[in-house]
């Protein structure tokens, strides 16, 4: 099991990257249960995870700055399509925002990125970009030691780059449809 120590940074899925503050002996029933105290930096709230779950809830530590690179080339790089019917890409979305895995995340985070360009995103499908564009720049902020502005143009960078290769993959798969009469 993972053992955190007070004033690491550590990644609660969906809310991204916290502080522990503290770990504290909680009364549940006649069990005392540890906990770690958790600030997240997001709205500065504190949420309080039991230690012996911390694994199951998916806290984590950050990325190293070495896989700072590795996520930027990522959010570059070419992705499968996603599902047609939003329910089922709403679901597949949802549970890579669960892992907590920010690699995961950024997938959502492309193909989201990539639909809105194609047409208006449901609500929850927008929130659910919004939430997957903070939890990546935080990340890579708080790991590269960068300011959010400066590494939210080069995540948009890497998206543009994603999208448009997304983009010229199916036009050629089009064209030699055509070509060939189909």
């Amino acid at each position: 099991m993972v053992g955190f120590k007070v004033g690491q940074k550590v990644v609660y899925p969906n809310h991204g990257i916290g502080t522990i503050e503290q770990i504290e002996q909680k009364q549940i029933g006649t069990d005392s249960l540890p906990f770690y105290t958790l600030r997240l930096a997001a709205t500065n709230s504190l949420v309080l995870v039991p230690v012996a779950n911390a694994t199951e809830v998916g806290l984590r530590t950050p990325i190293s700055s070495g896989e700072c690179e590795m996520l930027l080339k990522n959010l570059s790089d070419d992705f499968s399509s996603p599902a047609n019917d939003w329910k089922d890409r709403f679901k597949d979305f949802s549970e890579k925002m669960r892992t907590g895995d920010i690699f995961e995340v950024a997938d959502v985070l492309k193909n989201l990125t990539f639909l809105s360009h194609v047409k208006p995103l449901s609500f929850r499908e927008q929130r659910m970009l919004e939430r997957a564009r903070y939890l990546v720049i935080s990340e890579l902020a708080a790991v590269c030691r960068q300011p959010e502005c400066n590494i939210g143009p080069r995540v948009e960078q890497a998206l543009s780059r994603a999208c448009t290769k997304h983009e010229r993959r199916p036009a050629r798969a089009r064209a030699a449809g055509a070509a060939a009469g189909h």
